[in-house]
């Protein structure tokens, strides 16, 4: 991992110019690191849903993001994210384009080697004019492995944008979460990217947040963001609340002597 790392530090070129970051496709809590997918899937016939809250520092727009996820079948996943951005550059304000994938695990995680799963993405031209691609299509590939109370996920995506003045997009993501207690996690994450309005990577961003299970169903977490480069904002601030429908009622089993 720290080679992966060094790598994506040393290979890319230095960018000078401010990008506007994206937001893309995100994972539903809790099968994921903020932006870093985990090959793990809803249950069958399971819906998610989750809210979230960013705010940018230094480009000093906010952001909120609807998130809805539906399991066709435990290794099969629906997801949708439309984010919608206020006061980019002290005055835009508008949509994202909608974002829809499919996510299939196709290797369940054995002994030596982690679980598998790939993603197909699509998104429509809804959005508005200053943060719309016209829509794109890609795919990713994500890999997930958990080791003690450690679990570590690597994401690479591509994708391509129907703008014809737009470059295509890389995406590589590293996420890890460490249990501290049944229901909560201390969670990181390391962000690389190629943006569409750029020809080189112009967003390198550690985030570092907790995740707490408020109810056996509702996974809140907070968490922030830094980001190694100057093309983007210096810092984030990051807030969701995510449910899983329906509730599963754990019963306690009682042994009488």
């Amino acid at each position: 991992m720290r080679i992966l790392i060094i790598l994506i530090i040393l290979l890319m070129p230095l960018a000078s110019s401010f990008a506007f970051d994206t937001e893309g496709l995100r994972p539903l809590p809790p099968n994921g690191v903020f932006s870093t997918f985990g090959a793990d899937s809803l249950k069958q016939n399971y819906i998610g849903v989750c809210l979230g809250f960013e705010k940018s520092v230094k480009s000093g727009y906010y952001r909120t993001t609807g998130q809805i996820a539906y399991g066709l079948h435990d290794r099969f996943e629906i997801d949708v994210t439309v984010p919608y951005d206020f006061a980019w550059e002290n005055h835009t304000s508008g949509l994202e384009d909608a974002n829809f994938g499919i996510k299939h695990r196709i290797l369940d995680e054995g002994m030596y080697y982690p679980s598998v799963a790939y993603i197909l993405e699509i998104s429509t031209p809804s959005g508005d004019d200053a943060f719309s691609t016209h829509g794109q299509h890609g795919a990713g590939l994500v890999l997930t492995k958990k080791i003690g109370p450690f679990k570590g996920h690597l994401n690479l995506f591509y994708n391509k944008p129907l703008r014809s003045d737009l470059n295509e997009q890389y995406n590589v993501n590293l996420g890890a979460e460490l249990a501290v207690t049944h229901d909560s996690k201390v969670i990181a994450e390391l962000v690389g990217r190629k943006q569409y309005f750029s020809n080189q990577i112009d967003l390198l961003e550690w985030r570092l947040g907790y995740r707490i299970a408020t109810l056996e169903n509702v996974y809140t977490t907070i968490g922030a963001g830094f980001n190694m480069r100057n093309t983007a904002s210096e810092y984030r601030l990051l807030f969701s609340v995510g449910f899983i429908l329906p509730y599963d009622n754990k019963t306690v089993e009682k042994i009488y002597e």
